[in-house]
C-alpha cells in the first residue's frame, strides 16, 4: 500500500487502485475500518462513491487484510460515521480532545 493508497480486488477479480479517505476504530465491534474510493472515479461534481471494509493492522501500523462488513447493523454504524465525518470532518467521539490528522482519527 502506497501512502494513502491501496489496491483493492473487486468482485470481478480486477485490481483497482484506491485512495484512502479515512480510517477509524469502533469499540463495540472491536475492529478497525477503512473508508476508500477508486482513484479517478470522481464525477463531474468531484463526488465519489466510497467503499468501506474492516481491516487488520500490520505490526508497522499499516493496513493489512481487508474484510467485508458483516451485518446490516455494522453497516449502519459505518454509514453513520461516514455521514458524521462528511458533516463535521471527524466522528471519533472524543469531543474537543481530538488530535485527528492525515485522514486518521488518533484521539488522546
Amino acid at each position: 500500500m502506497e501512502e494513502n493508497k491501496l489496491t483493492y480486488i473487486d468482485e470481478n477479480g480486477n485490481e483497482v487502485l484506491c485512495e484512502v479517505f479515512f480510517t477509524f476504530s469502533d469499540e463495540e465491534y472491536r475492529k478497525n475500518y477503512l473508508v476508500f474510493y477508486p482513484v479517478g472515479s470522481e464525477d463531474e461534481n468531484g463526488e465519489v462513491m466510497v467503499m468501506a471494509a474492516s481491516y487488520t493492522e500490520q505490526e508497522d501500523g499499516t493496513c493489512g487484510d481487508l474484510f467485508d462488513i458483516e451485518s446490516d447493523e455494522e453497516w449502519a454504524m459505518v454509514e453513520e460515521v461516514i455521514d458524521n465525518y462528511l458533516a463535521e470532518g471527524c466522528d471519533c467521539g472524543c469531543d474537543d480532545h481530538c488530535d485527528c490528522e492525515d485522514d486518521h482519527c488518533d484521539c488522546e
